[in-house]
């Protein structure tokens, strides 16, 4: 157990927006490559324009650029469209009315070809790289189904024998592009995470020269260097105490929960934050070697193979290309061979092959990722990492960092003990209220929080005094009150009666009056009301838990017997908290972490699914993959079902997407023209137009999902 200091929190120094920025456009060109490795309706999707990212200062805003480019891109075809498919002859002959307009053929003719190749762009460059790549995929699939559109129709405008199909290619583009706008819009860059890792260094930082302290900026540190860090400011960098002695907060780095001391040769961490006392720290880690940059690495390396996920609709447009150019060409070709003219030969073809890229796979996953967000928003889930979240309905263990998570992260009086029958429990909790009033300290606040709840008024003190490492003192209403931790009892020698105190309380401090130790009193971090429940509810589904957490032995093994967890492991650094998370995912296991500190986000970042409380730090919600907005656990049991109803209405959607194709694929082709019954290219588009309709409808049945 750790004794209290006072403790002021003072505002930091401005932060390092340039370094910041720097990180930021470095990890804007990964997660923009990431996001055209993994989209699942456009894998391999280039910039607009076959542009690339850079390194210079548009990092930031090329991915918003490229939503902007899509949206643009969409709206722009969708005018468009409008003319073009109330001028199509296969639309007025479904619909039943007839329009004379001159030259309506050449006006849709130039319309689509705006369309095609404005609006088809991104799909004609995605057909190219995937086709060079080996890899057809979605990109394949729109790209062949255009482009043999558009060349089919140009033709029949221009002498061909046939019905042009410049409606479907127009519709086509749209819904793909509104597809992949909705789908890249939710897909949320992982810049932020690592710019506000970043920004919790300080931009400057204090070297003694010639015994003076000298202003350079963070970057300029070098080994060796000797630092003046003063209270309230942050540690600019990894090293050693050689001067001094004062209270480090490094809650947000290491995860323990209490200001820890820090003594001439003792480390510290670039980062955490100096508390009322004065050191010189001799620097010796700065750069990509500090233990924050170390996370920061973490961080990265373990969001980068999250992009290497497969999409089940990939998959899907995958074998549908292959299937679309199979089916295609076999048509044209079988058609021939029998002696079809070439021009119904060819409009065989083209149905087969627009047939096979259906308009509904398009929105299939975006509409349902689209609709769970919403609805997942509104109940308390936030989802930045949608794999993740689909993936949820497969976790088999949950590690739960302790502090904020299943605790509230607030240090609470537990018990207030007396030893003399002179002084009640009120009385005690008085004396010191009055003496800690002057201090900021996370004790003093738990005790003033106590002090408060109880209606004692606390009284005015005089003669205040920091003991250094040890407690406060002061004079209360004429009396000499002391609130001090163990290492002024031990010092002193001070003799204290046998008592124990509750299992599962993290810090005892002492209330000496007149020098005669009149009591303790004890302090821990609340549990949350909901976390037994959801301990229970997860346990019920079959769903191991685990307590990771940077406290001691004794509180991790009080928390979890508490709340009858399957196990814990105390003592934990960030990067153990990854290796046990790797560990687990080694053994079979599909693991969710749970946290809400900067020492949490490389576990949050590495598990194959990461949860953060929402009352949790920037860095943590940014690094992972749902945020439980109202940091209630119960959330996660929720959070668990609607990841397989989801699951379930995403996979709905891909059988109605491509299911028709069974049945229409080989009348469109002409199986049973013998028979009389083939798929005209007017009956093909609407049975498209149906596929859609119900998908969308589907989607929306998701709202019922979530209670």
């Amino acid at each position: 157990m750790k004794e209290h200091q006072e403790h002021h929190h003072q505002p930091a120094k401005s932060q390092a927006k340039s370094k910041a920025g720097k990180v930021e456009e470095q990890l804007e060109e990964k997660a923009l490559h990431g996001h055209r490795e993994a989209m699942p309706h456009g894998e391999g999707t280039p910039p607009p324009h076959g542009e690339h990212v850079g390194h210079g200062g548009g990092g930031h805003d090329h991915h918003r650029m490229m939503i902007e480019d899509f949206k643009r891109r969409f709206w722009i075809s969708l005018v468009l469209s409008a003319p073009v498919i109330v001028l199509s002859p296969m639309v007025q002959h479904i619909l039943g009315y007839s329009l004379d307009v001159p030259y309506s053929m050449y006006i849709a003719f130039v319309l689509s070809s705006i369309i095609f190749f404005y609006g088809g762009w991104p799909f004609l460059t995605g057909l190219a790289e995937e086709v060079k790549k080996g890899a057809p995929g979605m990109m394949t699939l729109i790209g062949v189904a255009i482009t043999v559109a558009y060349l089919y129709s140009t033709a029949v405008t221009f002498g061909l024998e046939g019905m042009d199909f410049f409606w479907e290619l127009a519709t086509l583009i749209v819904v793909m592009l509104l597809g992949h706008w909705i789908e890249m819009k939710s897909v949320l860059g992982a810049s932020k995470a690592l710019e506000l890792l970043v920004s919790m260094m300080p931009a400057e930082a204090q070297v003694i020269r010639n015994g003076q302290p000298v202003t350079v900026r963070v970057e300029e540190l070098k080994q060796g260097d000797i630092i003046l860090v003063k209270p309230g400011e942050k540690v600019p960098a990894d090293g050693v105490v050689v001067q001094g002695e004062s209270y480090l907060n490094e809650s947000m780095l290491t995860g323990e929960s209490k200001p820890v001391q820090k003594d001439k040769d003792d480390k510290v961490i670039g980062g955490s934050i100096n508390g009322n006392g004065s050191l010189q720290v001799r620097v010796e880690s700065t750069g990509k070697d500090s233990y924050l940059n170390k996370v920061i690495t973490l961080v990265q390396e373990a969001q980068k193979t999250k992009s290497e996920t497969q999409r089940l609709a990939d998959k899907a447009a995958k074998w549908l290309a292959y299937l679309a150019l199979t089916a295609g060409f076999g048509t044209l070709a079988a058609w021939l061979l029998a002696g079809a003219e070439l021009n119904f030969a060819l409009e065989r073809m083209v149905t087969v092959m627009v047939i096979s890229c259906p308009h509904a796979l398009g929105l299939a996953i975006p509409l349902v990722v689209a609709i769970s967000t919403a609805v997942s928003a509104n109940n308390g889930l936030l989802i930045r990492n949608r794999t993740a979240f689909e993936n949820s309905r497969n976790i088999t263990t949950i590690i739960f960092d302790k502090t904020g998570t299943l605790t509230q992260g607030s240090h609470e009086v537990a018990q207030v003990v007396v030893f003399q029958q002179t002084v009640n429990e009120q009385e005690l909790l008085r004396l010191a209220a009055g003496v800690e009033q002057h201090s900021e300290h996370y004790i003093s606040q738990g005790i003033l929080k106590k002090a408060k709840a109880e209606g004692i008024t606390v009284p005015a003190s005089e003669n205040f005094n920091y003991l250094p490492g040890k407690g406060l003192e002061g004079t209360v209403e004429g009396h000499d009150v002391k609130v001090v931790g163990p290492n002024y009892i031990k010092e002193y020698n001070v003799q204290v009666p046998q008592s124990q105190a509750e299992e599962g309380v993290e810090t005892v401090v002492y209330v000496l009056v007149a020098g005669q130790v009149a009591g303790y009193i004890t302090l821990r971090d609340q549990i949350r009301p909901e976390s037994a429940e959801a301990i229970r509810v997860l346990k019920a589904n079959g769903i191991k838990n685990l307590l990771l957490t940077g406290d001691n032995e004794r509180v991790a093994k009080s928390v979890s017997d508490k709340l009858g967890m399957d196990g814990y492991l105390a003592n934990v650094l960030p990067h153990q908290k990854q290796e046990k998370v790797k560990e687990l995912q080694q053994q079979g296991e599909f693991v969710a972490m749970t946290g809400d500190g900067v020492n949490d986000a490389p576990a949050l970042a590495q598990a194959d699914v990461g949860i953060a409380v929402g009352s949790g730090t920037d860095v943590a919600a940014e690094t992972a993959d749902i945020i439980l907005v109202n940091s209630n656990p119960q959330d996660i049991a929720s959070l668990i079902l609607f990841g397989k109803a989801t699951y379930r209405k995403m996979i709905q959607n891909l059988i109605w997407a491509t299911g028709y194709n069974i049945i229409a694929l080989p009348l469109a082709a002409g199986v049973l023209y013998n028979q009389g019954i083939m798929i005209s290219p007017a009956v093909g588009a609407a049975l498209m137009s149906l596929s859609t309709v119900i998908v969308a409808i589907n989607a929306q049945l998701l709202r019922r999902q979530i209670k």
